[in-house]
């Protein structure tokens, strides 16, 4: 299953993307504020519910395709001291900057196919989804990166004649 490769590889998806678009990736921050997370994100970052944190979220193209969607979730106590610069990410992705962090964990993978209305972005049929909590200098934030139907290592589609 071609899924499970993109799904559960370990490494960067950024790095991945920028491979499988043959140097025709992109980045779009769709936006980037102060907010809190959905309970859920919450309980996986093991904050309290109300406690604000910097959501940014993110699309990434290739070949002038939407591919993902991210949406990352970093507390408040995460951006204090050496991992501030976090906030001023721009059109940077975060995956190059985790990977290339000495300090980073990551849990395990999670994945799940998503209705269209569980997600933060517009798509009119279910999709896959994987999440995972990394760790930097002991201090946690949450990314989920959601494949657009139009990412076809996933979803197979055909060119059209």
């Amino acid at each position: 299953m071609a899924e499970r490769k993109w799904l559960f590889d370990a490494g960067s998806l950024t790095t991945a993307l920028k491979q499988a678009s043959r140097g025709q990736f992109q980045l779009q921050v769709l936006s980037q504020r102060l907010q809190r997370p959905r309970l859920d994100e919450a309980k996986c970052l093991g904050v309290r519910p109300r406690q604000l944190a910097l959501v940014r979220e993110v699309l990434m193209s290739g070949g002038g395709q939407p591919w993902v969607f991210a949406r990352s979730i970093i507390p408040l106590q995460t951006l204090k001291g050496q991992l501030g610069y976090l906030k001023n990410l721009d059109n940077r992705p975060l995956g190059a900057l985790l990977f290339n962090n000495a300090t980073m964990s990551r849990s395990p993978l999670k994945a799940a196919r998503l209705a269209p209305t569980q997600l933060h972005y517009p798509v009119a049929t279910a999709v896959w989804a994987r999440r995972s909590l990394f760790q930097l200098q002991h201090k946690p934030l949450l990314v989920c990166e959601v494949f657009l139907p139009s990412f076809s290592p996933i979803y197979g589609l055909k060119k059209l004649d």
